[in-house]
């Protein structure tokens, strides 16, 4: 016959150990991969409105700015004054006075447009162009000789808007040559020198010991 074995009852029925719950990352969903945590119905996140596009900038009115060379900036002047001096003798009657006031924002606009490489050429061509625009403005009897005289006439009455006009472009001038300068000089003081290929920087200089 068949024993049955028996556990001996000093043991006791067996004990089964209480789990420790296992912490929220480490429990798994029912596909295997982790968990997730049922949130608050309040905690859902709003959609984001939609940023609409700013308005386009409207274009700033520009001033012109043209470069004109040295050539280009006596053309200027001188067309321009000539133009000035028609003008002013078809309407005010030869008024020398209204000539020289005009002869001041014709030589600002001289000095400032001329480009960097002919700085030094505004004062000189703002006097002849002075002279030129006297042209239709100068009196005379009849004749080149007249002319000639009148014009004369007329610069050494007004040679104090024609000193006045040339100071002014010499002024704008010079300040525009000293930004130049200064421009030039802090670009070269923050460019690094180049050293030559295949050279390397040799470091501070060794101090030499000095005995006593």
């Amino acid at each position: 016959m068949e024993q049955h074995r028996t556990r001996p009852a000093e043991y006791g029925p067996r004990r089964e150990r209480p789990r420790t719950p296992l912490p929220p990352q480490l429990k798994r969903g029912a596909g295997g991969g982790p968990a997730r945590r049922a949130g608050a119905p309040g905690a859902r996140r709003r959609p984001v409105p939609a940023r609409r596009p700013a308005p386009a900038a409207r274009p700033a009115l520009r001033i012109p700015n043209p470069r004109l060379t040295g050539l280009g900036s006596g053309l200027f002047c001188a067309a321009v004054m000539f133009l000035l001096g028609a003008l002013c003798a078809a309407l005010s009657g030869a008024s020398l006075t209204a000539y020289g006031v005009l002869f001041l924002p014709v030589c600002v606009l001289t000095g400032v447009w001329v480009r960097r490489g002919d700085l030094m050429t505004a004062p000189v061509v703002v006097p002849i162009a002075f002279a030129v625009g006297l042209l239709p403005l100068a009196d005379g009897d009849g004749g080149t000789g007249g002319r000639l005289m009148g014009l004369v006439t007329a610069l050494a009455t007004q040679a104090g808007w024609l000193y006045g006009g040339t100071l002014i472009a010499g002024l704008i001038v010079i300040v525009r040559r000293i930004r130049l300068v200064r421009r030039r000089r802090t670009a070269s003081g923050a460019r690094p020198t180049a050293l030559p290929a295949g050279a390397r920087d040799p470091g501070p200089l060794p101090r030499r010991r000095t005995g006593v």
